[in-house]
């Protein structure tokens, strides 16, 4: 039989256990060091953070990322610890050993566990000091169920965030998960840094697009995240420019696959429509965007922060239909969903976006329609709920 005080409200639990209930405590793996969706919708919590009125002190802790990164998010009241060293197994020693000792001094009001990889460390410490967790998922590391240790903790969470509701049935299924201790903590868009606008001229000729219809995707091109689609769209290109002459595919990201996919491109005899750009910093996402005509995506997203920059940016989108990107498309209302792996489908779907005739393809009306749901305001919203209060009951032990 569990204790008494697992089943105490997390109030009740804070004042009995001397937890400072105005603390944060994060840990995350990666931030800085690398790219990709979670590290873009992590920075947006960062922000988000520190626009709540007042914000209380926090620590967030690095796995993987040194003091030497640009981080423009190092300053009061958020204070950052760099775990990085030269061996995996010497910075998860530094990780346990710093986060035990800060969680036994501080006892801040919540731990927020950035991933699942992080839960059979984090999640043993905070049930030892009783303190409550939230953990944050994505997408797939979820939807199929976790190993033994991982799952357990898990569901010993008081809160897990999931960013969309396709990956919080997804999770709730695969690992036995109370819905009810599922909060929606979406993604969201910057609609001042995206925003519609002329195509750059340099960018035009740079990427041999004058003149050209441009279909665009941003994506990791790695070996192990094919279900991108970015083969899936080369293969529909061939009926594309059979009706659109002039389409070129603008592929935006790096990876160990890029080769494969410029085979592929030759292959099925579409190679000079195929533009790879490379990696793109952040700061010039925007600019690129407002080369497209479309946003051709055909993935299996947790969610899908790209689209909501293609669309606050005015340009219309496809998606895969069985995804997370339900929740930024609206349910099809603001984009194109079709099977992700349809070459057909998505062609069809590309011609009617260039075609230009459907609603969803009205770009001012694409981007209010965007930021009225995910812009700023609504994460920083949800955050506040998350961290401030109507936690419910901790889950008692088994």
């Amino acid at each position: 039989m569990g204790s008494s005080t697992t089943n105490l409200s997390v109030p009740d639990l804070a004042r009995s256990s001397g937890i400072d209930s105005g603390t944060v405590t994060f840990v995350f793996i990666q931030i800085f060091s690398c790219e990709g969706g979670i590290q873009s919708y992590i920075k947006d919590l960062f922000k988000a953070y520190l626009e709540r009125p007042y914000p209380s002190p926090a620590e967030v802790f690095l796995l993987r990322d040194g003091a030497e990164v640009d981080n423009p998010y190092d300053l009061s009241p958020l204070r950052f610890h760099y775990l990085d060293s030269a061996s995996a197994p010497l910075s998860r020693a530094r990780l346990g050993a710093l986060l035990l000792g800060h969680l036994f001094k501080q006892r801040p009001g919540r731990v927020v566990c950035g991933h699942v990889l992080l839960l059979p460390l984090v999640a043993p410490i905070c049930r030892w000091l009783r303190l409550p967790y939230s953990v944050v998922t994505y997408g797939k590391e979820v939807w199929d169920p976790l190993p033994p240790r991982q799952q357990t903790a898990l569901a010993r969470a008081d809160q897990v965030w999931a960013i969309s509701r396709y990956s919080r049935d997804r999770a709730c299924a695969a690992n036995a998960l109370d819905p009810d201790r599922v909060r929606l903590v979406p993604c969201v868009v910057d609609g001042d840094v995206f925003s519609p606008g002329p195509a750059d001229p340099k960018l035009v000729e740079a990427y041999g697009l004058a003149g050209c219809r441009v279909l665009m995707t941003v994506a990791r091109l790695w070996s192990g995240d094919i279900y991108k689609g970015v083969d899936v769209t080369i293969r529909a290109l061939p009926a594309i420019v059979a009706a659109e002459p002039t389409v070129k595919y603008l592929v935006i990201g790096r990876g160990d696959d890029q080769p494969r996919l410029a085979a592929l491109a030759e292959a099925v005899g579409v190679g000079d429509r195929v533009v790879f750009a490379g990696y793109v910093p952040n700061e010039a996402l925007a600019a690129h965007y407002r080369l497209a005509d479309a946003y051709v995506m055909p993935s299996q997203e947790g969610f899908g922060i790209v689209y909501l920059e293609a669309m606050a940016c005015g340009v219309p989108v496809l998606a895969g239909d069985r995804d997370g990107s339900a929740d930024p498309l609206q349910d099809g209302r603001l984009g194109w969903r079709v099977p992700h792996r349809d070459a057909q489908a998505v062609a069809a779907a590309c011609l009617e976006m260039l075609a230009g005739q459907d609603p969803r393809c009205q770009g001012a009306w694409l981007r209010q329609e965007t930021l009225a749901a995910f812009g700023p305001d609504a994460l920083a919203q949800q955050l506040h709920q998350a961290l401030g209060g109507g936690l419910g009951e901790l889950p008692t032990t088994g």
